[in-house]
């Protein structure tokens, strides 16, 4: 027993010393390293009590202290986080390749299957592969214009919707109807059969009602924009402290399971009719030979598929709740815009996508709801490949980069009034927002990580938002006024109102021309 005891002691003396010599090296080496500003860790946790509800907003807070660019840590890991255009330009453009991956959060690890997707797979041959199916096979502009009839058919669905339900004087909130619409039209860009139901409606064997999608759609995003201690302190993520990680367990397995339907149900239909996403996938999964040294397997299947009807479902249904919450704020956009409509496109339809060149301050209420309301407010982390020198600052491997995209929206030296919605701002001006060559806005982000949808997105949500405002006149309920319209946010890797919108929709043009 004594030389138990004896032997214990000296393990742990002479792990403090080497401990204790490590930590005196580390801190010699780092006083020579010029460093970010940023504020005094605590021990373990680092600096995560700095975290509010919001985090973006909490670094934007910090970055009024400690700059553009500032180094805080998280549990183990430094993260840098980028408050500016010219920040977000040195490790989106001058340095992208050295920040093109990503962290190992065990959100990413479960929605993704186990690293297989676009979004949250390292950077290499794997991920490069798979965004060129992604741009290649749906999301490139001449398959997003080949889809038109789905957008059209969709779009005639959600209005007809909108209008029954808003019957009587009735609120409507708008969200659950968004998402019905954005996931309808990007299901039927990727699957040649419909895999979930409509309002409880059984549609054959679907596996899946739109309502239970639509929860995985925005569980999705919720977890993977969450700050799971787990991930930051790792010797604590078996306590599971915050639950993210029993919920990420369930989310998988619903996916897994909505999956393994749609795959199953496509070996069976094999032969049958035009190939679809999911057959192509089906097709390189099975086939020996390897591209770039790249396999594709079932479980690549299933990660690219979740991604892309995910991913393509709560951006758009987010910027569209944004919207319509900023302009109820403020008649007057309402009315000019209406105006405009009315005398481009008329009384006597709906309007097209090929209207929108001919809609500037439409266009300009879009581009500034993507100012003022970034679809991700912190860009998906990025994630230093090796050690480098970034603003004249080192910069060292596996240092994490967060992009703060709601604070370079707002930043003075590129907006005039940053805070305030003003669409006027766009009007007559060429603002490029698209390509993110314009690091003053970035609602797609940039770079090689740059979202692949922005063609998508481009298409679904402007014509979407005029045809909301040229068919309806959009009232709150009663008793309500601008005043009571909460712009408070729900935090995920996609932030949202949090508060649904419920407006009385009245509408001004025939059903018939639906």
């Amino acid at each position: 027993m004594e030389i138990s005891w004896l032997l214990l002691v000296l393990i742990y003396a002479t792990a403090a010393y080497f401990i204790t010599k490590i930590a005196k090296t580390r801190r010699r080496r780092e006083h020579k390293l010029l460093l970010p500003p940023g504020p005094k860790p605590w021990p373990i946790i680092g600096n995560l009590n700095l975290l509010g509800p919001t985090p973006h907003r909490s670094l934007h807070r910090l970055s009024q202290k400690y700059g553009a660019i500032m180094l805080l840590k998280f549990g183990k890991l430094p993260v840098l986080v980028a408050s500016s255009p010219e920040m977000a330009r040195q490790f989106l453009k001058v340095h992208d390749t050295l920040f093109a991956s990503r962290p190992t959060f065990a959100a990413y690890k479960h929605v993704s299957f186990d690293y297989s997707d676009v979004s949250f797979s390292p950077y290499g041959p794997y991920w490069r592969e798979g965004r060129k199916l992604f741009t290649t096979k749906v999301l490139s502009a001449r398959r997003v214009e080949s889809y038109e009839h789905v957008r059209v058919e969709e779009r005639r669905r959600l209005l007809s919707r909108l209008e029954s339900s808003s019957s009587g004087n009735h609120p409507v909130e708008l969200r659950e109807h968004l998402l019905r619409f954005t996931l309808s039209v990007i299901s039927k860009m990727i699957f040649k059969e419909k895999y979930f139901s409509e309002g409880g409606e059984s549609e054959g064997d679907s596996v899946l009602d739109m309502d239970e999608m639509a929860e995985i759609v925005r569980e999705w995003f919720v977890l993977t924009g969450a700050f799971n201690v787990g991930d930051w302190i790792p010797w604590v993520e078996f306590l599971d402290l915050q639950g993210y990680g029993k919920k990420m367990r369930a989310l998988r397995r619903k996916m897994d399971g909505f999956c393994d339907y749609v795959i199953d149900d496509h070996l069976k239909r094999r032969g049958e009719g035009r190939k679809d996403f999911v057959d192509v996938l089906m097709q390189m999964a099975e086939e020996e030979e390897e591209a770039d040294g790249v396999r594709f397997t079932r479980d690549s299947v299933k990660a690219l598929t979740m991604n892309l009807l995910v991913a393509a479902t709560d951006t758009s249904a987010a910027t569209i709740e944004w919207f319509m919450h900023e302009i109820i704020r403020q008649p007057r956009i309402v009315e000019k815009a209406k105006a405009e409509l009315d005398k481009v496109v008329g009384r006597n339809r709906w309007v097209d996508e090929n209207d929108m060149p001919q809609l500037p301050y439409m266009n300009a209420i879009v581009m500034e709801t993507l100012r003022l309301h970034p679809i991700a407010t912190l860009l998906a982390p990025h994630c230093a490949i090796e050690d480098c020198i970034v603003a004249g600052y080192n910069v060292s491997k596996g240092t994490l980069v967060l992009i703060n995209a709601w604070s370079i929206g707002r930043d003075p030296g590129s907006w005039d009034a940053p805070d305030e919605f003003l669409p006027e701002r766009f009007v007559g001006k060429e603002i490029e927002f698209i390509t993110g060559s314009n690091f003053a806005v970035l609602p797609f982000g940039s770079g090689r990580r740059r979202c692949p949808g922005i063609n998508l997105a481009l298409k679904t949500v402007p014509t979407t938002l005029a045809n909301l405002v040229h068919g309806f006149d959009l009232e709150l309920g009663e008793g309500l006024g601008v005043e009571d319209i909460s712009m408070e946010e729900q935090y995920g890797l996609t932030t949202i109102p949090k508060h649904p919108l419920s407006l009385i929709m009245k509408p001004t043009l025939p059903s018939y021309l639906y």
